[in-house]
């Protein structure tokens, strides 16, 4: 590993900055899921288990839509890491029943499979292809959002991330055919998420904030502030979402921060390659963990691998920001102080430690390396391929 930080820049970078996606925040907003009726005739709802069954979000939804006049297909069972098999069912209904549009309920998982059926439904070939080449993509049926989990933040981004079990391969791409035209984010509909789907969730959201915040371009500040007061605010309230669920105020700001986490506000200008995410990916193709579990491993474990005096001030520059550790520490007392405090909080959240509490030993390292290595390239700090395996090794 070189201590020299990659890609920066003297000046804040140019930008364009355009999210069409329409946010309803608050409670009984799925009532605009009526304006979908002038969107088309016929929807394709995508969700996961029975969950939105039990808790009575697909009952509303339901009605919302009936009373539109949509004809409503279901495409339900999407898992956690959704897989490339559910979404070629889904772009085979919206191709037999000329499907109009697709409406995600659920979290990350639920909404990346809907965005890949919405643009696989305007390809001829198999869906796959999309996610191997981006550039395939030329359209997309419309996608909408009632979201049910703060953590990936699709539900205002041009991203997905689809597994396919077949090559061990979990892709992330980008296109903005992909963005939601709405989403309607309710703080209530997550009243019955799980504690370890909330601590995971709030950690995803945190990684996010990190691989932004991470940025080698100079000048840059409010984007760094910015990523400062998320942090802050998801320390503040994924302890108390979990302790108390039906706390609106904690509910609603991790909603919040979740879309804000990846909505491209925080990388505007100061745009830097993630490592830590398309590291963990590895982890998550070849094992099917959960994204935010891995992540709460891999975060502290990338921290201390690529702390030196190039990187501890921005280490450091957080440790105070979000830990409030003293001021009169050096930079590199602080950045340990804040890996140790940050690995704290994960620990508090209920996360693994490492990848040997999850039954995970090195026999894949070289080949998961070999995989994340590309997507790593101008990430913060430059990592090797044996770097990657370094990392992998001292998660154990």
């Amino acid at each position: 590993m070189t201590d020299v930080l990659s890609g920066g820049s003297g000046v804040m970078n140019n930008f364009t900055f355009d999210v069409p996606t329409v946010i309803h925040f608050g409670r009984g907003q799925i009532s605009h899921l009526a304006e979908l009726g002038s969107a088309g005739r016929s929807v394709l709802m995508v969700y996961g288990g029975g969950s939105i069954k039990k808790n009575g979000i697909y009952d509303s939804a339901m009605k919302v839509l009936d009373d539109a006049g949509l004809a409503v297909y279901e495409l339900p069972g999407v898992e956690p890491n959704p897989k490339i098999g559910l979404v070629r069912e889904g772009v085979s209904m919206c191709r037999a029943y000329g499907i109009d549009m697709v409406l995600a309920i659920g979290g990350g998982s639920s909404i990346d499979c809907a965005k890949l059926v919405a643009a696989g439904a305007r390809y001829d070939g198999d869906p796959w292809d999309l996610m191997v080449d981006s550039s395939l993509i030329h359209a997309a049926i419309p996608v909408y959002v009632v979201l049910t989990l703060a953590a990936t933040g699709s539900e205002m981004d041009n991203s997905t991330v689809v597994s396919n079990p077949e090559t061990n391969q979990k892709l992330d791409i980008s296109n903005n055919f992909l963005k939601p035209r709405m989403a309607v984010l309710d703080p209530e509909y997550t009243y019955t998420v799980p504690k370890e789907q909330t601590a995971a969730g709030s950690v995803d959201i945190m990684s996010h904030v990190f691989e932004s915040y991470f940025t080698n371009t100079a000048g840059a500040d409010i984007q760094g502030e910015m990523c400062l007061a998320i942090l802050k605010v998801v320390v503040k309230y994924a302890p108390t979402a979990m302790e108390d669920p039906e706390n609106y105020d904690a509910r609603a700001n991790l909603m919040w921060c979740s879309s804000l986490a990846l909505n491209g506000l925080l990388t505007l200008g100061a745009k830097v390659k993630w490592c830590v995410h398309p590291i963990e990916h590895e982890l998550s193709a070849y094992y099917d963990i959960t994204h935010g579990v891995g992540l709460a491993i891999l975060t502290t474990v990338w921290m201390e691998y690529i702390l030196s005096d190039d990187t501890a001030p921005k280490l450091a520059e957080y440790g105070k920001a979000v830990w409030n550790i003293s001021d009169g520490c050096s930079d590199m007392d602080a950045a340990r102080l804040a890996i140790r405090r940050t690995r704290d909080f994960f620990d508090r959240l209920g996360m693994p430690k490492s990848l040997g509490a999850l039954g995970i030993d090195d026999t894949h390292f070289e080949a998961m390396a070999d995989s994340a290595y590309g997507f790593c390239k101008g990430c913060y700090v430059p990592l090797s391929r044996e770097d990657i395996v370094q990392i992998y090794r001292n998660a154990l």
